[in-house]
């Protein structure tokens, strides 16, 4: 580019952006240094995923609080965030150790020293069980879970050929068809299994209560968290008149912590309360209609990339970054978010102006995050950091 061309596109981007001349490449070389002086929202790519540093450090504090006045533990999912750099701040205050939806979760997990990590799906077939082994091997208090007695005796057969042992809880059915073994004496029979296997240590029940999590209204939430739990609190303790030392009894979500202590529980699984997102903001709260234990921190920028349409803007977030209707624009609930393919999405109103960023509230964290490889730390519009998800690219996803 000649110094007049050069000139004449400085221009155009001093009166396009307000007097910065945007350089990509000078923005990624920052952040590689992690260097954020002076970056801003203005400067990253779109669509990205922006963390309110002030919102998500109050969440983290909230239940930090609760849990230790309510005595029970915390062992936040990470499927939410899939972030060591989150968990690493939950466990600073106090969080007993972290659950994982994923073996490769789990991996990153332990691989960035996180100790007490959770694996909450039965580690089916060849590849997970000696994934789940292997992490076993390197740190004694990673914990898995079965709902089969087949599981249990090919995890016990794997870490007798690795020479070590694997701590496991019995997953017993807790209102979600999609696992868990039927409550009771079957419950009691599998736990029985564990206990007797030589390279397997028994260590608790978990019940997962998905429905609950989500029952609008706090006192239906809690009748349903007790039919659901119940059953698998009752197999628990038959597997203490059993003999068989129970210490853990894990479940819970963010739409129950304060209800879990309650039921008998004794560490939560709850994980989107960091975040939170529209699906959870609806639900009412034990004082009233709206949800406002936890405070809305994780939000996605977007461009405005069109206005040639009366009556709405396009954005560059579409089916791609898991864009949903039930969507909310940040500061704007009253605008209509639509769907319009891969690349874009639709917001019915023409108020914003092209080039302009938009932040969205999304519906579901966990397929949200799952689309994007870092979080932008914010204080306001200002970066502060950079924080990557599952290691970038580093790391296997699956």
């Amino acid at each position: 580019m000649n110094s007049r061309r050069a000139f004449l596109f400085s221009g155009f981007a001093a009166a396009a952006y307000g007097g910065k001349l945007f350089r990509y490449a000078e923005v990624e070389a920052k952040i590689a240094k992690h260097d954020f002086s002076g970056l801003t929202k203005e400067d990253l790519g779109t669509p990205a995923l922006i963390i309110d540093r002030a919102l998500f450090e109050q969440n983290v504090r909230t239940m930090a609080d609760y849990t230790k006045s309510a005595a029970i533990g915390i062992r936040a999912h990470t499927k939410i965030h899939k972030s060591p750099e989150i968990t690493k701040r939950q466990v600073a205050l106090g969080a007993v150790g972290c659950c994982c939806a994923t073996i490769a979760e789990a991996e990153l997990m332990v691989a960035s020293g996180i100790r007490h990590a959770l694996y909450t799906s039965q580690p089916a077939g060849k590849n997970k069980i000696w994934r789940s082994v292997e992490l076993a091997a390197k740190d004694p208090t990673f914990t898995c879970v079965v709902d089969d007695p087949l599981t249990a005796n090919l995890l016990d057969e794997a870490t007798a050929v690795r020479r070590t042992k694997v701590n496991v809880i019995v997953d017993v059915f807790a209102g979600l068809s999609r696992h868990g073994v039927e409550p009771g004496q079957k419950g009691l029979e599998l736990a029985k299994v564990v206990d007797s296997k030589p390279n397997l240590k028994f260590s608790g029940v978990m019940g997962y209560s998905g429905n609950a999590a989500h029952t609008h209204g706090f006192e239906a939430r809690k009748a349903r968290s007790r039919k659901d739990v119940g059953p698998m609190l009752e197999t628990a303790e038959l597997c203490r008149k059993a003999g068989l030392a129970t210490p853990i009894l894990t479940g819970g979500s963010t739409g129950t912590y304060n209800i879990d202590k309650e039921v008998g529980l004794t560490e939560l699984q709850a994980g989107s309360y960091i975040f939170m997102d529209t699906g959870y903001m609806v639900i009412g709260g034990k004082s009233g209609e709206v949800y406002t234990d936890f405070a809305p921190a994780l939000t996605v920028l977007t461009t405005v990339i069109s206005r040639a349409h009366a009556g709405q803007v396009t954005i560059d977030a579409g089916n791609k970054a898991m864009l949903k209707p039930t969507d909310r624009v940040k500061g704007r609930p009253d605008i209509v978010v639509e769907n319009q393919g891969a690349e874009y999405g639709i917001l019915k109103t023409d108020e914003f102006k092209l080039g302009q960023t938009v932040e969205l509230y999304t519906s579901n964290l966990d397929n949200t995050t799952h689309c994007y490889d870092r979080y932008y730390v914010c204080e306001g519009d200002r970066v502060v950091d950079v924080w990557p998800i599952m290691g970038g690219a580093v790391v296997p996803h699956r």
